[in-house]
């Protein structure tokens, strides 16, 4: 059984803490013990640790040895417009899951009136569900939440950008490199139900991106961002682990 994982704040001289609510969570719901061995990450690095002294607000870690990652077969990034915050939430905690590097919401045209400026409010929130979710699903870093952006004014990140389009024809297996390596940045965007107005496709498809289809059916905006991310991900892992696993056969293209 894998040991659980915790995020704690720094590491110093061999130790590590938590302390507050979080510390009494550990205490009073999972029953943490001295001596007990965990595992903890200060959002850059994980180690193996033991548990040193337990109070009743404060959880103090011994640092055992460090941990190494599996590396992510690619660095993927989610732009999802903003969608009623109960399938948002959801989308945050599975894209966690599927190991993006980072997400920004993107207030679109669509996106239900008024969401905007309450998600504002909801980003500490936000911020706690992806350090929940990386705890669960075991991830060393933690995805990076970037501010609400204007889909009018969204500038996309370096390296492939998909969007996500209804109206595309392009299938999304389609419009991926046949040459792929860890080091590749990849986007993708997914609007909002009812999906993009004219100006924002234009003006997204202006700046670079490649619309792509999932299919013939309309998916709701969670459901194509998680299959898009899923997708990507396997697509990449698949090269990846080929190419690492068989140095005669495409060495030069290893990361």
């Amino acid at each position: 059984m894998a040991r659980r994982l915790f995020f704690v704040e720094d590491v110093h001289s061999g130790r590590a803490q938590i302390a507050g609510e979080d510390a009494q969570h550990l205490t009073r719901v999972l029953r943490v013990e001295e001596g007990q061995m965990y595992e903890v990450s200060d959002n850059s690095q994980r180690y193996l640790a033991t548990v040193e002294s337990v109070r009743k607000s404060l959880v103090v870690f011994r640092l055992m040895e460090k941990i190494e990652s599996r590396p992510a077969p690619l660095r993927l990034h989610l732009m999802a417009a903003l969608v009623k915050f109960d399938p948002f939430e959801w989308t945050l905690e599975k894209a966690t899951e599927l190991g993006v590097e980072s997400i920004t919401p993107v207030v679109a045209e669509r996106s239900e009136k008024g969401l905007d400026r309450a998600a504002g409010k909801r980003m500490t929130r936000w911020i706690r569900l992806l350090r929940e979710s990386s705890q669960q699903c075991r991830r060393t870093v933690m995805p990076l939440l970037q501010q609400p952006v204007d889909a009018a004014k969204a500038l996309p990140r370096p390296g492939l950008v998909l969007l996500l389009d209804e109206a595309a024809s392009q299938p999304i297996l389609a419009a991926l490199p046949e040459r792929r390596h860890a080091s590749d940045e990849v986007t993708l965007i997914v609007g909002p139900e009812g999906g993009w107005v004219e100006a924002e496709r234009t003006r997204l498809m202006a700046a670079g991106c490649k619309a792509v289809s999932l299919g013939p059916t309309v998916l709701r905006a969670e459901t194509a961002a998680i299959a898009g991310l899923a997708i990507l991900s396997a697509a990449w892992q698949t090269t990846v682990a080929f190419s690492r696993g068989n140095p005669g056969a495409g060495a030069e293209d290893s990361p």
